[in-house]
Formats: structure tokens, C-alpha cells, sequence
């Protein structure tokens, strides 16, 4: 998995790549998750149009991140969800928990909402 992230109108955007399965690419984006929080950015979107496929450890790394920004009044939103990623959020009940958006810039037009 690869990572590249920027920040738009003070929303931090991650885009990951590839597939995340664990080991040291999750730590990856694990890990720049929690420096954004710590660095009081807690308006987060994560572009998962090139997420090929994600396993237990990466949705692990989603609810982690998403509980922490929620634990920090902030959000965790997802965009471009992926067919294969839309059916793992629905077995596994998460789609409830997550907001999903069909674009970046409808996750970013939500945080005005």
C-alpha cells in the first residue's frame, strides 16, 4: 500500500493505495492518522477509490480511527468506496457506523453541514 495525503479547505484527504492487509503499510496509515489528531487536524476524509482490497487489519485501522477522531470531536468520513470495500463494510454491519460519500467533494462539502 502506498499513502500520499493533503489538506483542502483545512480537510485533511488520504488516499490510499494498493491493498491494505496489514504489516507495515497499515502501521502507515495507522500511524498518519494519529499524527493529523495530534496535530489538531480532526476533519478527516479517507479516498478509498484506489483501495484494491482491505482486510480485517485495515477495517481495524478505520474503526480506530474513526473512534479516536469521535473521541476528539472530530469525524472520520470515507469516499469512493469501492464495490468490494462497500460489501465488506455491509457484512460486517460497519456501513452503519461509517458516512459514506460518492465523491471527495461530497465528503467535504458534508463538514459544513
Amino acid at each position: 500500500m502506498r499513502l500520499s495525503d493533503r489538506i483542502e479547505n483545512g480537510i485533511v484527504i488520504m488516499e490510499p493505495k494498493g491493498k491494505i492487509m496489514g504489516g507495515p503499510d497499515a502501521t502507515l496509515l495507522h500511524d498518519k492518522l494519529h499524527e493529523y489528531l495530534e496535530n489538531e487536524q480532526r476533519q478527516i476524509v479517507i479516498d478509498l477509490s484506489k483501495v484494491e482490497w482491505m482486510n480485517s487489519t485495515g477495517l481495524g485501522i478505520l474503526i480506530s480511527g474513526y473512534t479516536s477522531l469521535k473521541n476528539h470531536n472530530g469525524a472520520l468520513k470515507l469516499a469512493n468506496v469501492t464495490d468490494k470495500i462497500q460489501s465488506l463494510l455491509t457484512i460486517t454491519k460497519l456501513i452503519t457506523v461509517f458516512d459514506t460519500y460518492d465523491s471527495v467533494e461530497d465528503a467535504i462539502a458534508s463538514f459544513s453541514n
